[in-house]
């Protein structure tokens, strides 16, 4: 294995783990007939929910999901 591969490998690795940690941190979404009926009131006290830590977190989710896959794509062509 070449040290190009190795280093790929070793941040692929390191994304991978931040995925699984990034996705474990982040609230469960309300599921069911109560989160249903409670849905409004919960959309109308978080105007501000752009600035949440679940919204950083989301996005965080996706630019690291991204490197994920990008990273697997290079390692398959090397």
């Amino acid at each position: 294995m070449n040290v190009l591969s190795l280093v790929f490998t070793i941040i692929q690795v390191i994304c991978c783990l931040a995925l699984i940690a990034i996705v474990l941190l982040q609230s469960g979404k309300s599921s069911g007939l109560s989160g249903a009926i409670a849905g409004g009131a919960e959309t109308f006290f978080s105007k501000g929910k752009a600035e949440s830590l679940d919204a950083r977190l989301a996005k965080l989710t996706k630019w690291v999901a991204g490197a994920f896959v990008l990273l697997t794509l290079v390692l398959n062509l090397i």
